[in-house]
């Protein structure tokens, strides 16, 4: 069994589909906050539709699967009771989250005796207990948050959280070392509902994903769950550079090329030949030498993101990557500009003009 914090769409095309297309294991999804998507999947039984639309190797990619790895859907609010049952079914095999950052914070005014705890990290912490308590092994923690060192900052809140409340040395130490805390990185767009389908009006719970994703997870042991999108590596560093410089950085310099000439979306962008030339210099010319001899195959990691751009099916605003642009260029291009630099003893022409 799978514990999962989140009910949103990310998890339900992500961990859920792959789940369902290995027929790995059952899925229990906890509602944080509210009842209404716990209410959907009961109501559905747990199945619903993932339309897989896009670009892959040059071909249009439009097919729909059915997942039927849920078993359940609790709200922590109401349902918090079974919750700590569960936490303590021999046969739990991870937990996995998708809290968002608001979900990596604790709460000052948190006590032990809360029904539910507040904080995700108190709720986890108060299952971990359970589990401990009854005699059972540590499991497989896997956050897929977009937070760097997941893992580690999840399993240091829950920690600090059990020092707030004196919890026990033997407790604390089995939760940060018989527990197994994967930092990951996920990959995949999944817009909402697509914008025209058959099944639309049929299945509430219909959502849209692009064909393209990728789990890498940063494990001493191979994770069991055999999907050709799951990666165990010993260091997801390289995966996560590579993501930030190649598609984040892409991203934020349409931003600010793109958008100044009154282009709208991704695709939009992709279409003007000029704008489209001007990307692939960016990219081939400036940001993959950089990356060369330092994460896997750029090069192809940079024509596989110009494919998932090109996506027919998706709207990808650019107004929407714009949010909190000037932050974002010092992340994700001006690192790249400035190893350029140092690497080469001349100045990156385009890069030059973006940072």
């Amino acid at each position: 069994m799978i514990l999962q914090f989140g009910s949103g769409n990310f998890l339900r095309a992500f961990v859920d589909l792959f789940v369902s297309e290995t027929a790995f294991d059952e899925v229990v999804v906890v509602q944080s906050t509210g009842t209404d998507r716990a209410e959907a999947l009961n109501r559905a039984r747990g199945r619903y539709h993932v339309a897989v639309q896009g670009l892959r190797d040059g071909v249009v990619v439009d097919r729909t699967v059915e997942v039927n790895s849920i078993r359940g859907a609790l709200p922590a609010t109401s349902g918090w009771a079974e919750v700590e049952v569960l936490a303590c079914a021999p046969d739990l095999r991870w937990i996995v989250s998708n809290t968002t950052e608001a979900g990596f914070a604790l709460d000052d005014g948190e006590t032990a005796g809360g029904r539910p705890p507040r904080s995700f990290p108190a709720k986890l912490l108060r299952l971990l207990m359970l589990r401990y308590d009854a005699g059972l092994p540590g499991i497989l923690i896997l956050p897929c948050e977009l937070i760097e060192g997941n893992g580690d900052r999840l399993r240091a809140l829950v920690l600090e959280q059990a020092s707030r409340w004196g919890l026990p040395p033997a407790l604390v130490d089995w939760i940060s070392n018989g527990c197994h805390w994967a930092n990951s990185l996920v990959d995949r767009i999944v817009p909402g509902p697509p914008a025209v389908h058959p099944l639309l009006g049929i299945d509430p719970l219909l959502v849209a994903a692009e064909p393209f994703a990728l789990w890498a997870i940063e494990s001493r042991v191979p994770v069991e769950l055999p999907h050709p999108a799951i990666l165990t590596v010993p260091d997801i560093g390289p995966y996560a550079l590579r993501k930030i410089r190649i598609l984040n950085g892409l991203h934020s310099a349409l931003v600010s090329r793109a958008m100044p000439l009154g282009i709208g979306t991704v695709r939009e962008a992709m279409e003007q030949p000029e704008l489209r030339a001007w990307l692939e210099a960016l990219l081939f010319e400036e940001i993959v030498p950089v990356l060369e001899g330092r994460v896997e195959d750029p090069p192809g990691f940079g024509r596989a993101v110009l494919e998932r751009f090109e996506n027919p099916f998706l709207e990808h605003r650019l107004s929407s990557i714009a949010l909190h642009h000037d932050a974002k260029v010092q992340v994700r291009l001006r690192p790249t500009l400035e190893e350029y630099r140092a690497r080469f003893g001349r100045e990156p022409r385009i890069l030059a003009g973006l940072v």
